[in-house]
């Protein structure tokens, strides 16, 4: 099932780093409200592993996560819609930035919980196993999740039961503002190790190394193996989130930046298509981008009277409070 196509997961990451560099500028104009965390640097993580599922298979990620969900191909222009807090957003813009979600795809949601992704994609396998379905998981978490116990104890049900989760650690080296050595003792796939899940790391800036190591996995856990984990290694090209770009924090030095941005998954995808190749995707994308803007841009704003309308699964609207 995996998509080996060059093209295509040049495609991914092109559209995920330009989409993100728009929606940064749509911060910065007023459109997006409260900012976001930029994916920027850590687009082949989430193009390649994505590459790798199937029709049916499911993915939840973290507050950083519209890479995730472009990956699964979510519409840009309802992904746009959302952040801007619009009608037409994929979650009729309750979502916004941190909570994306498209059932239809398989993505059930970008979290704002660190490390909630492990136990709600254990679950939900667990479920479609349950009823006969060929289903597997991706949970995306970063090295800041490592230390959670929710999301140790969705290694320990998943390895318990065998439950076909692929957990994904985008180690971008820091949580916030945290160096992952000031925080992780011993090693992230030790964590998986421990729980008797086998667990490889692999360079989160090669979009075809991590969807090769993704490939292998989930062929092993379709064809009834286990959980397993992958610990990427990246580089968060920019902050943790847009607020820092008026506050400045000061705690990446300037010349890890500089060695982190070298090695840039776009640049490396990009390097094995010929020149016009890439040349027609990076237009093709500038013009799904152009259009996906406007579209955003001219949907409406929420009726405040429906604020309360989506509470129920059920489609009941609740009632306002008594006076």
């Amino acid at each position: 099932m995996t998509d080996a196509d060059p093209v295509r997961l040049y495609r991914t990451v092109r559209l995920i780093r330009r989409f993100e560099e728009r929606a940064v500028e749509l911060v910065h104009g007023g459109q997006i409200v409260g900012g976001i965390h930029p994916y920027l640097g850590q687009e082949g993580i989430a193009a390649g592993v994505c590459a790798a599922l199937g029709a049916d298979d499911v993915i939840a990620g973290t507050h950083r996560g519209h890479g995730h969900v472009l990956a699964r191909g979510a519409d840009p222009a309802r992904m746009f819609a959302e952040l801007c807090g619009r009608v037409t957003g994929l979650n009729a813009g309750r979502g916004g930035s941190m909570h994306a979600a498209d059932f239809s795809l398989g993505v059930l949601g970008a979290n704002a919980i660190v490390g909630a992704s492990g136990a709600i994609i254990t679950g939900a396998v667990w479920a479609h196993r349950r009823r006969g379905r060929d289903t597997v998981g991706v949970s995306f978490f970063g090295d800041g999740a490592v230390n959670e116990g929710m999301l140790l104890e969705a290694f320990n049900l998943a390895a318990l039961w065998r439950v076909p989760v692929l957990f994904v650690c985008e180690n971008n080296g820091y949580a916030t503002t945290m160096p992952v050595g000031g925080a992780v003792a011993g090693s992230i796939t030790g964590r998986a190790a421990a729980f008797g899940v086998p667990a490889v790391g692999v360079d989160g800036q090669d979009p075809e190394t991590v969807r090769v190591a993704a490939a292998a996995a989930v062929d092993r856990m379709r064809a009834g193996g286990g959980p397993e984990l992958i610990e990427a290694r990246t580089y968060r090209f920019d902050v943790h989130h847009t607020f820092e770009h008026a506050v400045r924090l000061d705690y990446r030095p300037p010349d890890e930046v500089t060695r982190g941005r070298a090695r840039d998954p776009v640049r490396i995808q990009g390097e094995r298509l010929s020149d016009v190749d890439s040349a027609a995707v990076d237009v093709e994308v500038e013009e799904t981008l152009d259009a996906a803007v406007r579209f955003a841009l001219a949907s409406p704003q929420p009726d405040p009277a429906d604020a309360l309308a989506y509470l129920y699964a059920s489609g009941m609207t609740a009632r306002t409070g008594g006076g």
